[in-house]
């Protein structure tokens, strides 16, 4: 006679980046394994290839290549935090002393934060303006892969995102073209215009936390918690 298979919970969510309602599953010791794997190694594109593996597996009709990097982030800690504990406790150094200081983190208590201003579309001219779409995780692989040298990484970023250039009576996607006509589209582009980009990105949505601590000089100090790797702890 066969074990019988266990029936997991089935919970919800809500996406940050567009209010859609997902449905997922907690981890099993399944996924616990491939976080214990990846931690060991200690490696960035390793940890994060974890986080996606195991969002995959724990989301229930829904695909991650459809989430922004951000409401990865904050799927990825939803389930941490109802799988296998809210509470994270991590040590860091302080900068002042150099003393090991420990800290907890409350992963239900993390939210996105806004940019007030903030927008995806760049005005290119007056008949066309550009829309920017949210990297996704895939991207951020790559990223974190390229060489951190490499004067073309930030150029990359910026075509991975581009989504749709629009005017009143025409609306062309990116994704229709090949590398090289959005390549010439990109060469044409004004410095405002790039500028323009590279502050979509910058004010994006993010998932932060700030710790507040007192060193053992009676100093008060923030410790922030932001980005995806971050979180893996």
């Amino acid at each position: 006679m066969a074990l019988p298979k266990i029936n997991l919970p089935i919970s919800e969510l809500i996406l940050p980046s567009n209010g859609k309602k997902i449905k997922y599953r907690p981890f099993t010791v399944k996924e616990e394994k491939i976080l214990l794997v990846a931690q060991e190694s200690g490696e960035a594109e390793n940890e994060v290839l974890a986080m996606k593996q195991i969002i995959n597996n724990c989301m229930i009709d829904y695909s991650i290549d459809d989430i922004a990097l951000f409401d990865f982030e904050y799927v990825y800690l939803t389930l941490r935090a109802r799988s296998v504990d809210n509470l994270a406790k991590f040590v860091i150094k302080d900068p002042d002393t150099g003393e090991e200081v420990q800290l907890e983190l409350d992963m239900t208590d993390i939210e996105v934060y806004r940019e007030e201003g903030h927008t995806n579309e760049v005005k290119i001219n007056d008949d066309y303006t550009l829309f920017l779409k949210y990297p996704n995780v895939d991207s951020f692989i790559k990223i974190i892969a390229a060489n951190e040298n490499d004067p073309l990484v930030n150029y990359f970023i910026m075509v991975a995102c581009l989504d749709t250039l629009a005017s009143e009576d025409e609306v062309h996607s990116f994704k229709d073209y090949s590398d090289e006509e959005v390549e010439e589209f990109m060469d044409g582009l004004s410095g405002d215009v790039i500028r323009d980009i590279t502050t979509f990105f910058e004010t994006m949505p993010k998932i932060r936390k700030e710790l507040p601590y007192t060193n053992s000089e009676g100093k008060e100090q923030t410790f922030v918690v932001e980005g995806t790797r971050s979180f893996f702890i």
